[in-house]
């Protein structure tokens, strides 16, 4: 993969996608933005990955306590299939599990109040795929993947 571009990190929701992006070095991942799930996400992954420059696309995949797929998986992997459609680019799936409860946790020592805890929920999300694809950068310092 090309040093220059960036990673794209997707935590999936059936109402709101949480987005994250690598640095250029893929060191470090920061969230980006949430989208709604509807009819034009599709439309807003083409324009991000087109304008930030993304080689690779990393989704987030729900596993239970065992790592296996948990019931979210199937809508994940549809959801992976519709974006393999649309861009030509690799996308791989990754381990997402607990990032939504370190996303939470992480608001609450930042000193967030709750009541913009439960009406930003967006942010979780953003901060849940930043988390993954965090663990996702880091994983590739020990290996060559993406």
């Amino acid at each position: 993969m090309n040093e220059q571009k960036r990673i794209l990190g997707i935590d999936y929701g059936s109402k709101r996608i949480g987005i994250s992006m690598s640095d250029p070095l893929h060191i470090i991942a920061t969230s980006l933005a949430t989208i709604p799930n509807d009819s034009h996400t599709f439309e807003a992954l083409t324009e991000i990955v087109q304008r930030e420059h993304v080689a690779c696309i990393v989704v987030g995949m729900p596993l239970n306590l065992k790592g296996e797929k948990a019931q979210k998986a199937q809508e994940v992997m549809e959801f992976i299939q519709q974006l393999k459609k649309k861009i030509d680019i690799e996308i791989l799936m990754w381990d997402e599990r607990f990032t939504s409860s370190l996303a939470h946790d992480t608001l609450l020592r930042m000193g967030t109040k709750k009541k913009e805890r439960r009406t930003n929920k967006g942010r979780v999300d953003s901060m849940a795929a930043a988390i993954m694809l965090q663990n996702f950068l880091d994983s590739r310092k020990r290996s060559l993947v993406c």
